[in-house]
């Protein structure tokens, strides 16, 4: 699964990477964001711009909110499958942005954070999906989930899954909501090449979602 990650570049150097429409707010730099929380999401509407979406998919026909903390991923081998997510897979697809992102090791009953990264260290997107809730006031809940397949060889030597990260070919693609062949669309839903990723401990200042500070991604030691 994907259960945090942090998304701390500036707004100026995602604008140029993924080609953004100008925004109006500020996007704060986060070091350890959690799940029912706000994340950089990336939709096309004319252009692709950048919108703040809830972390934790709450589907339009949802009584209560509170699946959304259910529904922070979605597996990729079954995503067309699943009622909560096979017709997004065809309507609201959408990026969501990162930097890094954080799985724990277990060791002698303690859990060992680590962040992995792109080599290259620039922001990446992850495939995800979104949609639309109204709460009884009617106000509109714009949600999201990451959607994850099998872990490359780096991250299986902690975890079995990880976040499907998105080349700039899939991006183009997975935006492009004209696209409706399932097969192609779940054909860009693999692991990324380990070769091009990089992974190391990390503070257990991360295990708490409440601590949110620039520490959480320095790293304590290589795992390679």
């Amino acid at each position: 699964m994907c259960g945090r990650f942090s998304m701390a570049e500036d707004f100026s150097v995602l604008e140029k990477l993924f080609n953004l429409e100008p925004i109006d707010f500020p996007l704060k730099p986060r070091y350890n964001i959690a799940p029912t929380q706000d994340v950089p999401v990336v939709i096309w509407e004319g252009g692709r711009r950048l919108k703040l979406f809830r972390w934790g998919l709450i589907p339009a026909w949802a009584k209560d909110p509170a699946i959304g903390q259910k529904m922070i991923n979605a597996r990729a081998e079954n995503v067309d499958q699943k009622p909560s997510f096979k017709n997004l897979l065809i309507r609201r697809r959408c990026l969501v942005l990162a930097d890094g992102f954080y799985e724990w090791e277990k060791s002698g009953g303690k859990k060992i954070p680590y962040r992995i990264v792109l080599k290259n260290r620039k922001p990446f997107a992850f495939a995800g999906l979104y949609d639309i809730w109204q709460d009884p006031g009617g106000r509109m809940v714009y949600s999201c989930t990451i959607i994850t397949t099998e872990a490359n060889k780096l991250i299986r030597s902690i975890h079995d899954r990880m976040p499907v990260i998105l080349n700039h070919e899939a991006i183009s693609i997975w935006l492009d909501l004209g696209i409706k062949d399932v097969n192609l669309i779940k054909s860009l839903l693999t692991p990324y090449p380990e070769k091009e990723m990089d992974i190391f401990e990390v503070s257990s200042l991360v295990n708490s979602p409440q601590v949110d500070v620039p520490q959480c991604i320095e790293p304590v030691k290589r795992l390679f």
